[in-house]
């Protein structure tokens, strides 16, 4: 479609007298997409909305509220705040000794060539039969050769499988 003074301006007047964008590019034998597309860049002003049928326009709608800007929380101090209560005097308790934090776990990476077994699942999980496969896996791949040669198929090869 090639826009020209004539369709741009047929597509002003379409617009002008509140017909649809489908029903413009109906009109005009384009689609609706290029309707919209060209009216926007035209600056045309926008279509009232076919899903609001309210009659409340985009101008007249109340403004949604100001993001905040800044943290929105005090920060932490060092000290926790001391709070005081009236209650009823309690017996004192010996402090429990300080006892240091465990060392956080680390997570270790999974890396191929640790495993030493062959994880291919045989049978059904969740019954006792299940278990998995107990040879040794081959170099670099959690499977040993008969599953690494099920598991890992070459994309060619499921081609040739499907056009047979």
């Amino acid at each position: 479609m090639e826009w020209n003074d004539e369709t741009i301006a047929q597509l002003r007047d379409l617009w002008n007298e509140g017909l649809s964008t489908a029903e413009i590019g109906r009109r005009m034998s384009v689609s609706k997409n290029a309707v919209v597309g060209k009216a926007h860049r035209l600056n045309l002003p926008p279509r009232p909305s076919p899903i609001r049928r309210d009659g409340v326009s985009a101008a007249s709608r109340t403004a949604s509220p100001r993001r905040v800007t800044g943290p929105t929380l005090p920060p932490l101090s060092a000290t926790p705040p001391v709070v005081t209560a009236i209650a009823a005097p309690q017996p004192q308790r010996p402090a429990a000794p300080q006892t240091a934090r465990p060392a956080p776990v680390r997570a270790v990476p999974y890396a191929p060539s640790r495993l030493s077994t062959c994880c291919w699942p045989i049978g059904e999980p969740g019954t006792r039969s299940f278990r998995f496969c107990d040879s040794d896996a081959t170099a670099g791949k959690p499977y040993c050769s008969p599953h690494a040669a099920l598991a890992y198929v070459r994309v060619r090869d499921r081609r040739d499988e499907a056009a047979a």
